[in-house]
Protein backbone atom coordinates (compact mmCIF):
# COMPACT_ATOMS: atom_id res chain seq x y z
CA UNK A 1 0.00 0.00 0.00
CA UNK A 2 2.84 2.37 0.81
CA UNK A 3 4.55 1.40 -2.45
CA UNK A 4 1.45 2.46 -4.39
CA UNK A 5 1.91 6.05 -3.18
CA UNK A 6 5.66 6.09 -3.79
CA UNK A 7 6.94 5.37 -0.28
CA UNK A 8 9.60 2.68 -0.06
CA UNK A 9 10.16 0.97 3.28
CA UNK A 10 12.27 -2.07 4.01
CA UNK A 11 10.73 -5.20 5.46
CA UNK A 12 13.02 -4.80 8.47
CA UNK A 13 11.72 -1.28 9.15
CA UNK A 14 8.10 -2.36 9.02
CA UNK A 15 8.83 -5.37 11.22
CA UNK A 16 10.50 -3.09 13.77
CA UNK A 17 7.40 -0.89 13.77
CA UNK A 18 5.23 -3.90 14.59
CA UNK A 19 7.52 -4.93 17.46
CA UNK A 20 7.47 -1.38 18.88
CA UNK A 21 3.68 -1.17 18.51
CA UNK A 22 3.30 -4.45 20.38
CA UNK A 23 5.43 -3.08 23.24
CA UNK A 24 3.40 0.13 23.43
CA UNK A 25 0.10 -1.77 23.33
CA UNK A 26 1.12 -4.30 26.00
CA UNK A 27 -0.47 -2.32 28.91
CA UNK A 28 -3.78 -2.40 27.02
CA UNK A 29 -3.38 -6.14 26.44
CA UNK A 30 -2.66 -6.63 30.16
CA UNK A 31 -5.74 -4.61 31.12
CA UNK A 32 -7.89 -6.71 28.79
CA UNK A 33 -6.42 -9.84 30.37
CA UNK A 34 -7.31 -8.60 33.85
CA UNK A 35 -10.90 -8.01 32.77
CA UNK A 36 -11.05 -11.38 30.99
CA UNK A 37 -9.89 -13.29 34.06
CA UNK A 38 -12.48 -11.49 36.20
CA UNK A 39 -15.28 -13.08 34.18
CA UNK A 40 -17.15 -16.09 35.61
CA UNK A 41 -17.03 -17.92 32.26
CA UNK A 42 -14.32 -17.96 29.59
CA UNK A 43 -13.41 -20.09 26.56
CA UNK A 44 -10.05 -21.50 25.48
CA UNK A 45 -8.48 -23.02 22.36
CA UNK A 46 -5.12 -23.29 20.60
CA UNK A 47 -3.85 -23.64 17.04
CA UNK A 48 -0.46 -24.51 15.48
CA UNK A 49 1.87 -21.77 14.28
CA UNK A 50 5.02 -22.18 12.20
CA UNK A 51 7.86 -20.05 13.61
CA UNK A 52 10.99 -20.43 11.50
CA UNK A 53 13.63 -19.59 14.09
CA UNK A 54 12.05 -21.24 17.12
CA UNK A 55 13.41 -24.00 19.32
CA UNK A 56 10.69 -26.44 18.28
CA UNK A 57 9.31 -27.16 14.83
CA UNK A 58 5.72 -26.34 15.80
CA UNK A 59 4.66 -23.49 18.04
CA UNK A 60 1.15 -22.66 19.20
CA UNK A 61 -1.04 -19.61 19.47
CA UNK A 62 -3.32 -20.03 22.45
CA UNK A 63 -6.61 -18.17 22.57
CA UNK A 64 -8.78 -17.12 25.49
CA UNK A 65 -12.05 -15.23 25.16
CA UNK A 66 -15.26 -14.35 26.94
CA UNK A 67 -18.72 -13.11 26.14
CA UNK A 68 -20.78 -13.30 23.00
CA UNK A 69 -19.11 -12.54 19.66
CA UNK A 70 -22.07 -10.44 18.57
CA UNK A 71 -21.61 -6.63 18.76
CA UNK A 72 -23.01 -4.94 21.84
CA UNK A 73 -23.49 -8.16 23.85
CA UNK A 74 -21.67 -7.21 27.06
CA UNK A 75 -17.99 -7.86 27.79
CA UNK A 76 -16.40 -9.33 24.70
CA UNK A 77 -12.66 -9.96 24.80
CA UNK A 78 -10.43 -12.18 22.63
CA UNK A 79 -6.76 -12.56 23.58
CA UNK A 80 -3.97 -14.49 21.83
CA UNK A 81 -0.98 -15.87 23.73
CA UNK A 82 2.01 -17.27 21.80
CA UNK A 83 4.14 -20.15 23.09
CA UNK A 84 6.70 -22.44 21.48
CA UNK A 85 4.88 -25.26 23.25
CA UNK A 86 1.52 -26.96 23.73
CA UNK A 87 2.26 -27.90 27.33
CA UNK A 88 -0.38 -27.38 29.98
CA UNK A 89 1.92 -24.97 31.81
CA UNK A 90 1.20 -22.42 29.06
CA UNK A 91 -2.46 -22.32 30.09
CA UNK A 92 -1.57 -22.45 33.79
CA UNK A 93 0.68 -19.39 33.44
CA UNK A 94 -1.82 -17.36 31.45
CA UNK A 95 -4.79 -18.16 33.68
CA UNK A 96 -2.77 -17.34 36.81
CA UNK A 97 -5.00 -19.28 39.23
CA UNK A 98 -8.33 -18.56 37.46
CA UNK A 99 -11.03 -20.69 39.14
CA UNK A 100 -14.11 -19.87 37.08
CA UNK A 101 -15.69 -21.97 34.34
CA UNK A 102 -13.71 -22.50 31.13
CA UNK A 103 -15.12 -24.06 27.95
CA UNK A 104 -12.51 -26.22 26.21
CA UNK A 105 -12.15 -29.18 23.88
CA UNK A 106 -10.82 -32.54 25.06
CA UNK A 107 -7.16 -31.51 25.22
CA UNK A 108 -5.88 -32.78 28.59
CA UNK A 109 -3.44 -29.90 29.12
CA UNK A 110 -6.28 -27.73 30.40
CA UNK A 111 -6.80 -30.16 33.27
CA UNK A 112 -3.63 -28.75 34.86
CA UNK A 113 -5.39 -25.43 35.45
CA UNK A 114 -7.61 -24.54 38.42
CA UNK A 115 -10.55 -23.69 36.16
CA UNK A 116 -13.73 -25.76 36.22
CA UNK A 117 -13.69 -27.23 32.73
CA UNK A 118 -16.81 -27.51 30.59
CA UNK A 119 -16.49 -29.87 27.62
CA UNK A 120 -17.76 -29.20 24.11
CA UNK A 121 -20.75 -31.03 22.64
CA UNK A 122 -19.72 -29.97 19.13
CA UNK A 123 -16.53 -32.01 19.45
CA UNK A 124 -18.51 -35.03 20.67
CA UNK A 125 -20.90 -34.60 17.77
CA UNK A 126 -18.07 -34.48 15.21
CA UNK A 127 -16.78 -37.85 16.39
CA UNK A 128 -20.17 -39.45 15.69
CA UNK A 129 -20.49 -37.71 12.33
CA UNK A 130 -17.08 -39.11 11.41
CA UNK A 131 -18.19 -42.56 12.58
CA UNK A 132 -21.30 -42.33 10.46
CA UNK A 133 -19.37 -41.18 7.40
CA UNK A 134 -21.23 -41.81 4.16
CA UNK A 135 -22.86 -44.96 5.50
CA UNK A 136 -26.55 -44.12 5.81
CA UNK A 137 -27.18 -47.44 7.56
CA UNK A 138 -25.10 -46.57 10.63
CA UNK A 139 -28.12 -46.66 12.94
CA UNK A 140 -26.17 -46.61 16.20
CA UNK A 141 -24.43 -43.35 15.35
CA UNK A 142 -27.80 -41.88 14.35
CA UNK A 143 -29.19 -42.54 17.82
CA UNK A 144 -26.49 -40.40 19.43
CA UNK A 145 -26.73 -37.73 16.73
CA UNK A 146 -30.51 -37.48 17.13
CA UNK A 147 -30.19 -36.96 20.88
CA UNK A 148 -27.51 -34.33 20.31
CA UNK A 149 -29.74 -32.66 17.74
CA UNK A 150 -32.52 -32.40 20.34
CA UNK A 151 -30.13 -30.75 22.80
CA UNK A 152 -29.12 -28.17 20.21
CA UNK A 153 -32.79 -27.60 19.43
CA UNK A 154 -33.39 -26.67 23.05
CA UNK A 155 -30.43 -24.27 22.96
CA UNK A 156 -31.83 -22.61 19.87
CA UNK A 157 -35.19 -22.16 21.58
CA UNK A 158 -33.71 -20.55 24.72
CA UNK A 159 -31.24 -18.34 22.89
CA UNK A 160 -31.35 -14.80 24.29
CA UNK A 161 -33.15 -15.75 27.51
CA UNK A 162 -31.83 -14.85 30.95
CA UNK A 163 -29.40 -17.26 32.62
CA UNK A 164 -31.88 -18.25 35.34
CA UNK A 165 -34.52 -19.09 32.77
CA UNK A 166 -32.02 -21.08 30.70
CA UNK A 167 -31.07 -23.07 33.79
CA UNK A 168 -34.70 -23.96 34.56
CA UNK A 169 -35.51 -24.99 30.99
CA UNK A 170 -32.34 -27.07 30.69
CA UNK A 171 -33.14 -28.86 33.93
CA UNK A 172 -36.65 -29.63 32.74
CA UNK A 173 -36.02 -30.41 29.06
CA UNK A 174 -32.32 -31.00 28.42
CA UNK A 175 -31.30 -32.99 31.51
CA UNK A 176 -33.48 -36.04 30.66
CA UNK A 177 -31.95 -36.12 27.15
CA UNK A 178 -28.42 -35.76 28.54
CA UNK A 179 -29.13 -38.67 30.92
CA UNK A 180 -30.54 -40.75 28.06
CA UNK A 181 -27.46 -40.06 25.94
CA UNK A 182 -25.15 -41.07 28.77
CA UNK A 183 -27.01 -44.33 29.39
CA UNK A 184 -26.87 -45.11 25.67
CA UNK A 185 -23.10 -44.56 25.68
CA UNK A 186 -22.62 -46.85 28.68
CA UNK A 187 -24.83 -49.52 27.10
CA UNK A 188 -22.77 -49.63 23.90
CA UNK A 189 -19.23 -48.97 25.13
CA UNK A 190 -18.43 -52.69 25.48
CA UNK A 191 -20.35 -53.73 22.38
CA UNK A 192 -18.39 -51.65 19.87
CA UNK A 193 -14.67 -52.34 19.33
CA UNK A 194 -12.75 -49.29 20.62
CA UNK A 195 -10.63 -49.09 17.47
CA UNK A 196 -13.68 -48.65 15.23
CA UNK A 197 -14.68 -45.06 14.50
CA UNK A 198 -17.92 -45.49 16.43
CA UNK A 199 -16.04 -47.04 19.34
CA UNK A 200 -13.67 -44.08 19.37
CA UNK A 201 -16.63 -41.69 19.36
CA UNK A 202 -18.26 -43.48 22.29
CA UNK A 203 -15.03 -43.59 24.29
CA UNK A 204 -14.36 -39.90 23.65
CA UNK A 205 -17.92 -38.96 24.65
CA UNK A 206 -17.78 -40.98 27.89
CA UNK A 207 -14.41 -39.47 28.81
CA UNK A 208 -15.76 -35.96 28.25
CA UNK A 209 -19.26 -36.47 29.61
CA UNK A 210 -18.75 -35.39 33.19
CA UNK A 211 -17.28 -32.09 32.01
CA UNK A 212 -19.87 -31.72 29.25
CA UNK A 213 -22.93 -32.11 31.47
CA UNK A 214 -21.71 -29.23 33.64
CA UNK A 215 -23.43 -26.86 31.21
CA UNK A 216 -26.65 -27.90 32.97
CA UNK A 217 -25.38 -26.43 36.26
CA UNK A 218 -25.41 -22.76 35.28
CA UNK A 219 -27.45 -20.85 32.71
CA UNK A 220 -24.41 -18.71 31.88
CA UNK A 221 -22.64 -21.71 30.37
CA UNK A 222 -22.73 -22.79 26.73
CA UNK A 223 -23.41 -26.21 25.29
CA UNK A 224 -20.17 -26.11 23.27
CA UNK A 225 -16.93 -24.22 22.73
CA UNK A 226 -17.90 -22.75 19.36
CA UNK A 227 -17.33 -19.26 20.75
CA UNK A 228 -13.58 -19.92 20.92
CA UNK A 229 -13.52 -21.71 17.57
CA UNK A 230 -15.15 -18.73 15.88
CA UNK A 231 -12.79 -16.35 17.67
CA UNK A 232 -9.67 -18.19 16.52
CA UNK A 233 -10.87 -18.41 12.92
CA UNK A 234 -9.49 -14.97 11.81
CA UNK A 235 -6.04 -16.09 12.93
CA UNK A 236 -6.34 -19.42 11.12
CA UNK A 237 -7.49 -17.71 7.92
CA UNK A 238 -4.71 -15.13 8.21
CA UNK A 239 -2.14 -17.88 8.68
CA UNK A 240 -3.04 -19.24 5.24
CA UNK A 241 -1.86 -15.93 3.79
CA UNK A 242 1.20 -14.98 5.81
CA UNK A 243 2.14 -18.67 6.44
CA UNK A 244 4.64 -18.23 9.30
CA UNK A 245 6.43 -15.95 11.74
CA UNK A 246 10.17 -15.59 11.34
CA UNK A 247 11.05 -15.32 15.04
CA UNK A 248 9.45 -15.86 18.43
CA UNK A 249 9.59 -12.11 19.02
CA UNK A 250 7.53 -11.60 15.89
CA UNK A 251 4.99 -14.18 17.00
CA UNK A 252 4.73 -12.52 20.43
CA UNK A 253 4.19 -9.18 18.69
CA UNK A 254 0.99 -10.38 17.03
CA UNK A 255 -1.60 -7.65 17.53
CA UNK A 256 -4.60 -9.80 16.62
CA UNK A 257 -6.06 -9.19 20.09
CA UNK A 258 -6.05 -5.40 19.56
CA UNK A 259 -7.17 -5.59 15.92
CA UNK A 260 -10.17 -7.74 16.87
CA UNK A 261 -11.04 -5.33 19.68
CA UNK A 262 -10.95 -2.42 17.21
CA UNK A 263 -13.16 -4.28 14.73
CA UNK A 264 -15.68 -5.09 17.46
CA UNK A 265 -15.85 -1.43 18.46
CA UNK A 266 -16.42 -0.37 14.87
CA UNK A 267 -19.21 -2.94 14.43
CA UNK A 268 -20.90 -1.63 17.60
CA UNK A 269 -20.96 1.97 16.38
Amino acid sequence: MLGDIGIELSRQTMSSWMLRCADLLFPLYQRLKDVLLSQPVIHGDETPLNVINADKATSYMWLYCCGDDKPGKGTNIVLFDYHNSRAGQCAVDFLDGYEGYMHVDGYKAYEQTKATLVACLAHIRRKFIKAKGNNKKTVKADVALNLIRKLYGIEQAIKGKAADEKFKIRQRKAKPIVDELYQWLLKHKDKIPPKMALGEAITYAINQFEKFRRYLEDGRLSIDNNRAERAIKPFVIGRKNWLFSNTSNGAHASVYSIVLLKLQRQMTL
